[in-house]
């Protein structure tokens, strides 16, 4: 039950946090910018990490349950367990921002869902899952590899999401996280362009995680 519960937790902190520094911004008439929404999210993701990653492993993420589970490092039915708890957590941060922030319902920025700017459907699927793949190659690098430096893993998955949103949020809201993307969605009733964020991410994150298994990874360095 705990693991569950941390996934939840974790991933209710990031959307809670992440997409409500994007309404606080327009609440604030612009001044949390872009670089604020960015630490936001990467400040989110490594003290959860720091506070849960020896409770579930601090994924919060499907894109990176997911592999997790095609490589055979967490069992199918606790990863569906997971990936379940972080909808959930997503769904009621979403709630929760609906409830504080009523006038980014119905409008921009719709309680910080995730949305495509100036780039097509195709184009915004190859940026999530590069941001991605970056994610998760520094998941895998960081906390898979038995050869990394274990004490900065918050560190450098926070930052690895900073820089993501740095690059990508004006794009695509750089969401990297189908949960993260969801939440907002589902309690704005915004879902724009919304399968972007389920493949990219996933894709990328697949692509990440085989990348590192069978290149950086051989098997007889495995753990």
């Amino acid at each position: 039950m705990a693991p569950y519960l941390a996934e939840l937790i974790g991933t209710f902190a990031l959307v809670f946090i992440g997409a409500g520094s994007i309404c606080a911004d327009m609440t604030s008439g612009g001044q949390v910018g872009i670089v604020g929404i960015a630490l936001a999210h990467g400040l989110t993701i490594m003290v959860m990490v720091y506070a849960f990653g020896h409770i579930s492993g601090g994924h919060f993420n499907p894109a990176v349950t997911v592999p997790m589970a095609l490589t055979k490092r967490l069992e199918a039915p606790r990863a569906a367990g997971y990936v379940a708890a972080q909808l959930g957590g997503a769904a009621l941060a979403g709630f929760a921002l609906r409830a504080l922030f009523p006038d980014a319902v119905t409008d921009v920025p719709y309680l910080g869902a995730c949305a495509l700017s100036q780039v097509s459907v195709g184009w915004g699927i190859f940026l999530e899952a590069v941001l991605t793949f970056f994610l998760v190659t520094v998941v895998w690098g960081m906390a898979v590899d038995p050869r990394s430096p274990k004490p900065p893993i918050g560190i450098a998955i926070g930052l690895t999401v900073t820089l993501d949103i740095l690059m990508g949020g004006a794009l695509t809201g750089a969401a990297m996280n189908p949960a993260r993307a969801f939440g907002p969605a589902l309690a704005a009733g915004f879902w724009s362009d919304h399968l972007v964020y389920w493949i990219g991410p996933l894709l990328g994150g697949t692509v990440a995680a085989l990348t590192y298994e069978g290149v950086f990874l051989p098997q007889k360095r495995r753990s």
